[in-house]
């Protein structure tokens, strides 16, 4: 069972530090269990959704009393421990940030080509971004057992703490006209990618260090964003070789 439910449960499994993806609530919930149950939640910085009765009786058969969390099917780590482990392990680290993305499709393609590319870890947004669940690992071929994986908050705090650190913020967008193969990908870099639909934030392109396009020839006019990390990786990955 990748869930639990029950108001106490719940508070329980907050404080003792399981790893919950989301909390699904009933409308119009109250009490003081509730509100202590809420704190935790925000402290924790959580996702949460209110939702009618009907779709939390379709999730479980059971006194759920109005509250379903989902527990997380990998151990997340924080951002302090995935820099640590990238800058001990590697001279010149790779990691992805993304910014948007939401199918988990994608994200475990991502993770997958990250993985085979020798990167380090990914980063995602606690709201926002696609789910890491069965599918998604299935997706990664189980890269995501594998790298570490970081959700955080806030990305622009992440993204601060990376430069902090000696990472330089790589942005793979076409709103530049400088190109991925005339972009320097060496040292220990961070590669934002953003939704296919809306790329990525103003917010995120703001602290980058540069800005690198995939060349398109046809009329298609951009790829897949799994493709296109793909692409990006691995001339990263030829610079650092020579």
């Amino acid at each position: 069972m990748n869930y639990i439910f029950g108001i106490h449960p719940v508070i329980e499994a907050l404080k003792t530090g399981k790893q919950i993806d989301k909390v699904l609530l009933k409308q119009g919930m109250e009490g003081p269990a509730y509100r202590e149950m809420i704190t935790l939640i925000g402290e924790r910085h959580i996702p949460y959704q209110y939702v009618p009765l009907e779709k939390l009786n379709r999730e479980v058969r059971g006194a759920h009393q109005g509250v379903i969390a989902y527990l997380a099917q990998i151990d997340y780590v924080d951002i302090e421990t995935l820099v640590n482990n990238a800058l001990a392990t590697s001279t010149e680290p790779v990691v992805v940030i993304l910014d948007g993305v939401s199918d988990v499709r994608n994200l475990g393609a991502i993770a997958r080509t990250l993985e085979c590319a020798g990167g380090r870890g990914i980063i995602v947004p606690a709201k926002g971004g696609a789910a890491i669940n069965g599918e998604a690992i299935k997706a990664s071929a189980g890269a995501l057992l594998r790298i570490d994986t970081c959700k955080v908050p806030n990305l622009r705090l992440a993204a601060y703490h990376l430069k902090q650190n000696g990472f330089r913020l790589i942005a793979a967008t076409e709103k530049t006209d400088r190109s991925i193969y005339d972009t320097d990908l060496r040292g220990p870099i961070a590669i934002i990618m953003g939704s296919e639909g809306k790329g990525i934030s103003d917010a995120m392109l703001g602290l980058c260090d540069e800005k690198a396009a995939i060349p398109m020839a046809g009329q298609t006019g951009s790829l897949n964003v799994s493709v296109a990390t793909a692409v990006v990786l691995y001339e990263a990955v030829r610079q650092k070789n020579h």
